[in-house]
């Protein structure tokens, strides 16, 4: 292997690390990548070769896996979801920004998405920065969000009433009485990285506590707008062979449906996370 190497995708968000196998990692590289986790907050790495039972290991490196009460699992490792789109569907997963299980009391710290099946072309995925979102709020709109919280709710998307249950991607989907919603500060201050990063995302906010939603939507309609604005944003273009790690307290991302009739198949684990302040 090379040495290993951190490159900025863009100068809004992201980074790739090269030069690195996550089978094999050392003492050192390992401490290398938790650091461009948590400068980064979404690193991405190509040419890697991943067994399921390497994937889960090196999820393992970094806390206790959550598994997913909704989506579908592999059928051999309940530990990897399965982020599938078949060739006649047309829903994808994740076609929406949004950052993962923030409808959780105890949010989620980061997914692994690992490439199985990809389409000839399209595909891609996209990741905004939550801190450069937050930096770029004006003085007198960050004290107004300083105190607030969300309610995050899984209802949305999961539920019986939800999302994909109006979908063609229903029968994939599991748990639907299991659904509930959790409050956390707009603004989180990172348990990592000890930033501020902006903490509300369009597929599971769904109003701020103490307010309706009618009330609550101008103002996250304007949030959710700012925070994907291009300069806070990058796009990443899969491979056989890669890997993302996106941190969920500081990054967004979506899953671009752009490629009906080709079956799309990622390997997800989740990382469990911590209580956000």
């Amino acid at each position: 292997m090379a040495t290993p190497v951190v490159r900025k995708l863009t100068a809004g968000c992201g980074a790739e690390v090269l030069g690195i196998d996550l089978a094999h990692l050392s003492n050192s590289e390992m401490e290398l990548v938790r650091q461009a986790y948590v400068d980064h907050g979404v690193i991405f790495f190509r040419d890697q070769k991943l067994t399921p039972e390497e994937h889960i290991a090196f999820a393992r490196r970094w806390g206790e896996i959550d598994i997913n009460k909704f989506f579908p699992a592999n059928g051999q490792y309940p530990e990897i979801a399965e982020v599938r789109k078949e060739k006649d569907q047309k829903t994808n997963i994740g076609g929406g920004w949004h950052t993962d299980h923030s409808y959780d009391p105890t949010p989620a710290m980061g997914s692994i998405l690992v490439a199985r099946e990809l389409p000839q072309e399209g595909g891609d995925t996209l990741f905004s920065n939550m801190y450069a979102a937050y930096d770029a709020l004006s003085d007198g709109l960050k004290q107004t969000l300083a105190n607030l919280k969300s309610v995050h709710s899984n209802a949305l998307a999961f539920g019986a009433a939800g999302f994909y249950k109006n979908s063609d991607q229903a029968g994939g989907f599991k748990g639907e009485s299991l659904v509930g919603e959790a409050a956390h500060p707009v603004v989180i201050t990172h348990p990592l990285s000890g930033r501020k990063a902006l903490y509300v995302n369009p597929a599971f906010t769904a109003h701020f506590e103490g307010w309706t939603p009618l009330e609550s939507r101008p103002l996250l309609d304007l949030l959710y707008a700012h925070a994907v604005r291009p300069e806070f944003t990058c796009r990443f273009q899969w491979r056989d062979g890669s890997v993302a790690f996106w941190d969920n307290r500081a990054t967004w991302h979506y899953a671009v449906n752009d490629y009906h009739g080709e079956r799309r198949l990622l390997h997800r684990i989740t990382i469990g996370g911590c209580a956000l302040n």
